[in-house]
C-alpha cells in the first residue's frame, strides 16, 4: 500500500514536472519571438546632457533631465567593477544571463511569504529591466526578464553588457551611470575615487533612494559596509585595504561645494544660445561647448564681486532676519526633521549659510543648521547684529528663537551673523584684442536672482562714458591742453517748463579755466558739457557708434556729456577695449567651440585680432593719447585707490549716475579690460558709500590685483603721427599731440557759448563750424535724469 502511495505521487510529480517543463517550453516558445528588439543596446545612444566647459577644461554647468558622463569600459576603474560584482552579481563573467540556484532561493521565498519581494537579478537581467521592462515585481516581468537576459547573452559580451550597465542604471539625484554619480556624490571623476567611495556607489543600484548617502548617511553606510565585507571575502581587496576603507570619512560634494564652479549666469547664457540652435537635442545628445572663461579668472572675480557687495552692505548695518518659522507649531514633531525641511527650502551662498535661531542673547546666539549641526555665535561673532540682540526695536528685526539668520565661519574658524546684501552688481573681463570673455559674474548670487546684469541691465554709464566724447573732442581737433571754462552753466531746454538745465560738479567748486586733460582726470561735470557743446552733439552721437553704442540709447542732447544714456556693463567693457587695444573694435565672445559627443567639433568662434584685420575704427592716436589722460585718472583723479597695484599700465574712469544710483568704474591695461557696476534693481540711492571710487573701483582693484599680478607691464608704443611736448601734462607730465595740431592755440577756449574752431570732418557734412552750437533742446525727462549729476 505505501509503494502504491509512493508510485503514485512520483508519478504526480514527475508529470509535474513534465508538465511544468511542457508549459515553459510552450511559454518560451509563444514569448521569445516577442520580446523586444535590441537594436537599443547594439546601437545604444544614451541622453547625455549638455555640458559646459571653461576654456582650461573646468565644469561650470550641466543641463539635461538624466546627468549622465558616458565612459567606455576600459575606462571604469577595476575596483569598480570589482565593488559592483560584489555587491549585485559575484557570478557575472560565469552564469549565462540568469542565476539559477538564486533564481530557485528568491522564488521560495517568495512563494512562503506570498509576495513578490526577492529578484535574485543577475546584472544582465538589471539590464534587460532598464532598458525594455517596468520596475513592477511579477512573475511575469521576472520570466520576460530572464528570457530577455539569455538573449541579451547571445547578442553582446560580457563587457559589452557591463558597459550598458555602468552607463544607463539609475543611481539617485538625477544621475544615471557610475561616471555621472561620481560626480553628484563626490564632484570626482570615477577614476579618481577610492575604495570606499566606490563601495558607497555600488551600493546604490540595490534601491537608490534608500541607500542616498545625501539623504540616509546611516543606511547608506551600512550598505557600504557590507559592500566592502564582499569585497574582501571575494578577495578584491585586502585586509589592509578593508580596514583603511571602513575607516575612511566621506565627504560629499554637497558638503564640500553646493553651488559648483561659480558661472552659473555664463552657464546659463550657453543654454539659451544652444537651445536656440539645437531646441530640445541640445539636452539629450551630449554637446560640449567650451567658453572663453578662465576659471582662475573667474574665481577671482566672483569673490571679488562678492566681497565688494558684502562690504557695501555692511557699512548700511544689519537689516534682521531673513524670515521666521514659528516654533510653536513645531511642537510634538520630529524637531530636526520640520528644521531640516524648512531649510531644505533656501539656498546656500556661497559660504553664507542659512539656519534658525533656537535661543539668543546678548551674548550667544544657538542656531540649527542643516543636517543636525549646531552653530553657536558669541565675541566678535554677533558684533555685526547686536542691535538686533534683544527686545529693542521691530519684531521683524530681532533675533529670536525661529528666525532665520545667515552664518559664516570667519577666517579663525568662528561662526558670525551675516546678511545677504540687498545691493547687486556685475563684473565682465575681456581680452581687448579679441573680444574673449574671460569672466563675467551676472550678479551677487544666481540662485537668488539669475538677471544678468552684465548683459541684461541697462543703466546710466554716468561719468564713465565721458572718454567717448572727449575722443569725439580729439577727433575734431581740441587736444588735450585745451583750456576749457569750469564755471557755472545754465540752459534752456525750451520744452515749455520755464526750467533751466543748471548741471552741478560733485563739490559744488569751480575751477575756472583748466584743461581737457586735467577736466578728465578731476572729471568735472561742466567742463563735459561744454566740450559736448562745442563739437556738437550730432556728431558726438554719430561718433559714438564707433564704439558701439546705438544712437536710440544715447539721444543728441547736452546731457550725453554726463552719461546719461544707457548702457550694459559689457557694453562698456567692449567699448573700452577699443581705447586699449589702440583703436580697433572688438566683438565680445563666450563660445569658443562647440563640440558633438564623440569630440567633433561643430562650430568654433574664430575671432578678428585687434591689428591683425580690419581698420581701426578710431585714430590709434586718438586712442593711445586717450589712455595716457585716463591714466592720469589713476595718477591724480578719481581712481586713486587704484595705485595700491603698483602699475604704470592701468587706466580708467570712475563713474556716479545721479543721486548715487549706480556706481561704475571701467580699466584696463593693454591686454585686459574689466568693467564694474554696482546699484539697486529697483534704482535708488546707493547712499554717502556710493560713488565709483569707492563702491565699485575697490571690486576692479581686488579682481585685477590677480588677474595682473603675474603679469608684466605693457606699453604699447606710440603711433606715428604724435608730437610728444615734455612738462606740458599734468603735474608736469608728457603730454601728446597730433602732429597737425602739435602747437596748442592758446587762443582756443571754450567758455560759456563761445564758438571753438574745430577739424572738418567728412562724415559729418551737416556739422559745420557754424551748427555746432546750435542745440537740440533735451526733452524735460532727460533733464531731470542729469541734474546733480555726479562724477
Amino acid at each position: 500500500m505505501v509503494k502504491r502511495i509512493f508510485a503514485i505521487l512520483a508519478g504526480l510529480f514527475l508529470g509535474g514536472v513534465v508538465l511544468s517543463a511542457g508549459a515553459l517550453a510552450i511559454a518560451i516558445i509563444i514569448t521569445y519571438p516577442r520580446l523586444p528588439s535590441l537594436d537599443v543596446l547594439t546601437d545604444y545612444r544614451p541622453k547625455i546632457p549638455l555640458r559646459v566647459y571653461s576654456a582650461d577644461n573646468v565644469l561650470i554647468g550641466e543641463f539635461g533631465e538624466e546627468r549622465r558622463s558616458f565612459l567606455r569600459i576600459h575606462e571604469v576603474p577595476q575596483q569598480m567593477i570589482n565593488a559592483l560584482l560584489a555587491a549585485e552579481d559575484a557570478n557575472f563573467y560565469q552564469h549565462s544571463g540568469v542565476d539559477y540556484t538564486g533564481v530557485l532561493r528568491a522564488a521560495i521565498g517568495n512563494v512562503l511569504t506570498g509576495h513578490a519581494r526577492s529578484g535574485a537579478s543577475t546584472l544582465t537581467m538589471q539590464v534587460a529591466k532598464n532598458f525594455f521592462l517596468s520596475p513592477e515585481k511579477t512573475f511575469t516581468r521576472k520570466f520576460n526578464e530572464a528570457l530577455l537576459a539569455f538573449k541579451i547573452e547571445h547578442a553582446l559580451s560580457k563587457d559589452q553588457i557591463l558597459e550598458l550597465y555602468v552607463n544607463q542604471i539609475y543611481l539617485g539625484q538625477r544621475a544615471y551611470g557610475f561616471g555621472a554619480a561620481a560626480q553628484a556624490y563626490f564632484g570626482k571623476n570615477l577614476q579618481d575615487l577610492t575604495v570606499a567611495e566606490m563601495a558607497m556607489l555600488a551600493g546604490l543600484p540595490k534601491a537608490p533612494s534608500a541607500y542616498n548617502p545625501i539623504v540616509n548617511p546611516d543606511r547608506a553606510r551600512l550598505r557600504q559596509q557590507y559592500v566592502l565585507r564582499r569585497m574582501k571575502e571575494l578577495n578584491f581587496i585586502t585586509e589592509p585595504q578593508y580596514e583603511q576603507a571602513m575607516a575612511q570619512k566621506l565627504v560629499l560634494a554637497s558638503q564640500a561645494d553646493n553651488n559648483g564652479f561659480p558661472a552659473q549666469y555664463v552657464a546659463e547664457m550657453v543654454r539659451q544660445a544652444m537651445y536656440d540652435r539645437f531646441r530640445e537635442n541640445a539636452y539629450t545628445e551630449g554637446y560640449r561647448v567650451y567658453t572663453t572663461i578662465d576659471s582662475h579668472h573667474q574665481q577671482w572675480a566672483y569673490d571679488a564681486l562678492r566681497a565688494g557687495l558684502i562690504d557695501f552692505d555692511r557699512k548700511h548695518g544689519y537689516r534682521g532676519p531673513e524670515s521666521f518659522i514659528d516654533m510653536n507649531n513645531l511642537q510634538g514633531e520630529d524637531l530636526s526633521m520640520a528644521l531640516d525641511d524648512a531649510l531644505s527650502e533656501i539656498h546656500d551662498s556661497g559660504d553664507m549659510l542659512p539656519a534658525v535661531v533656537q535661543s539668543a542673547s546678548q551674548n550667544e546666539v544657538r542656531a540649527y543648521m542643516r543636517g543636525g549641526k549646531i552653530a553657536i555665535v558669541n565675541g566678535a561673532g554677533l558684533d555685526f547684529a547686536r542691535r538686533s540682540l534683544g527686545a529693542r526695536g521691530p519684531a521683524q528685526q530681532q533675533i529670536r528663537p525661529g528666525a532665520v539668520i545667515r552664518l559664516r565661519a570667519n577666517e579663525k574658524g568662528y561662526w558670525e551673523i551675516v546678511q545677504l546684501p540687498d545691493i547687486e552688481g556685475g563684473f565682465v573681463s575681456l581680452d581687448t584684442r579679441t573680444g574673449a570673455i574671460k569672466s563675467l559674474v551676472g550678479g551677487f548670487d544666481f540662485n537668488r536672482r539669475s538677471f544678468n546684469h552684465v548683459t541684461q541691465a541697462w543703466r546710466q554709464p554716468g561719468s564713465t562714458f565721458k572718454p567717448f566724447i572727449y575722443s569725439a573732442a580729439i577727433d575734431r581737433g581740441l587736444t588735450a591742453s585745451t583750456m576749457i571754462n569750469d564755471a557755472p552753466f545754465s540752459f534752456d531746454p525750451q520744452d515749455g517748463s520755464g526750467k533751466m538745465w543748471t548741471p552741478q560738479n560733485d563739490d559744488g567748486k569751480f575751477l575756472g579755466m583748466i584743461t581737457m586733460h586735467h577736466a578728465l582726470a578731476l572729471s568735472r561735470n561742466l567742463v563735459s558739457v561744454r566740450i559736448l557743446q562745442a563739437i556738437g552733439t550730432d556728431y558726438a552721437q554719430q561718433y559714438i557708434q564707433r564704439f558701439g553704442f546705438s544712437p536710440k540709447q544715447h539721444p543728441a542732447y547736452l546731457p550725453m556729456a554726463l552719461g546719461a544714456g544707457s548702457v550694459t556693463p559689457l557694453q562698456m567693457a567692449e567699448a573700452y577695449a577699443t581705447l586699449a587695444n589702440g583703436g580697433y573694435r572688438t566683438h565680445a565672445y563666450f563660445i569658443d567651440r562647440i563640440e558633438d559627443a564623440s569630440g567633433r567639433v561643430l562650430a568654433k568662434t574664430q575671432p578678428v585680432v585687434a591689428g591683425q584685420g580690419g581698420a581701426p575704427v578710431i585714430d590709434p592716436r586718438n586712442a593711445f593719447i586717450m589712455t595716457n589722460m585716463m591714466k592720469d585718472v589713476i595718477r591724480y583723479g578719481t581712481g586713486t585707490r587704484a595705485l595700491v597695484l603698483g602699475r604704470t599700465d592701468i587706466a580708467g574712469k570712475t563713474g556716479t549716475t545721479s543721486d548715487f544710483k549706480d556706481a561704475w568704474f571701467v580699466g584696463f591695461n593693454p591686454g585686459l579690460v574689466a568693467a564694474t557696476w554696482v546699484g539697486y534693481d529697483q534704482p535708488k540711492s546707493l547712499g554717502r558709500y556710493g560713488y565709483g571710487g569707492t563702491a565699485a573701483l575697490p571690486i576692479w582693484i581686488n579682481y585685477m590685483a590677480n588677474a595682473l599680478k603675474k603679469e608684466p607691464e605693457i606699453e604699447l608704443p606710440m603711433p606715428a603721427g604724435i608730437t610728444v611736448k615734455p612738462g606740458a601734462g599734468m603735474r608736469g607730465g608728457d603730454e601728446y599731440y597730433y602732429d597737425e595740431f602739435q602747437t596748442p592755440n592758446p587762443d582756443i577756449k571754450i567758455n560759456n557759448r563761445g564758438t571753438v574752431p574745430v577739424a572738418p570732418d567728412a562724415s559729418d557734412a551737416q556739422s559745420g563750424p557754424d551748427q555746432q552750437n546750435q542745440e537740440t533742446p533735451p526733452p524735460a525727462d532727460a533733464v531731470e535724469k542729469v541734474k546733480d549729476q555726479l562724477f
